[in-house]
């Protein structure tokens, strides 16, 4: 992505959200292989996740679309939800070709010691990316009310319900980089759940990620 200089407070208009990465499901195994969250220098995220992918590695960088506003004119971007890391299968016993990726700094973690993202918070991050519902990212979220979407192209996905400048949103987060994102949905669609409930029913992963 090239570099742009954006005046102060652009204004933003949000379109659905894109999915650039290797599909596929989230699975951690006791052998060390599992999702995990890698920092990246700025605006490499792309550049990254193909590097990776053209090592066999499967990545995920869940996208969104926005139109922003600059001085002389109105330009829609492509841009990272989670700026700066992107998501990558492996086994972290075997780490050197991945921190050998060119614009990869780390491994997300405890200290030296590398932390695998939640399976459940992959899979709900790629029913979102899949559902083609207007998203965005905002503000860290750990409490609030808890809803399972029951209908639509995100069902079986849980997350937090607010309501933002009038309209319902839900806010999924990766608790790992303690950032969140918001997801536009119908308040139709959602139901209250125990607040211990997972983020993505296993059984109900099919269904979400069939809109892909």
């Amino acid at each position: 992505m090239s570099e742009c200089v954006v005046y102060p407070n652009p204004i933003e208009h949000k379109t659905p959200a894109a999915w650039f990465g290797t599909p596929g499901r989230a699975i951690q195994s006791d052998t060390g292989e599992g999702w995990f969250a890698l920092s990246v220098k700025p605006r490499h995220e792309r550049t990254s996740a193909a590097a990776l992918r053209y090592k066999g590695y499967q990545e995920f960088v869940p996208m969104y679309r926005s139109r922003r506003r600059w001085s002389d004119r109105i330009k829609e971007l492509e841009l990272p939800l989670f700026a700066g890391y992107v998501f990558c299968r492996f086994d972290v016993r075997h780490r050197v070709p991945i921190l050998s990726t060119p614009g990869v700094l780390r491994i997300i973690g405890a200290g030296r010691e590398p932390v695998a993202v939640p399976d459940n918070e992959i899979e709900a991050l790629q029913a979102v990316a899949c559902s083609g519902c207007t998203v965005e990212p905002c503000p860290y979220l750990e409490a609030g009310t808890q809803v399972r979407v029951d209908e639509g192209p995100l069902r079986g996905v849980e997350g937090i319900l607010l309501e933002i400048k009038q309209r319902e949103r839900l806010v999924l987060s990766v608790s790992l980089l303690s950032r969140s994102i918001a997801v536009e949905v119908d308040r139709r669609w959602v139901s209250p759940v125990a607040a211990e409930s997972s983020v993505m029913r296993p059984e109900r992963y099919r269904a979400a990620a069939g809109a892909c």
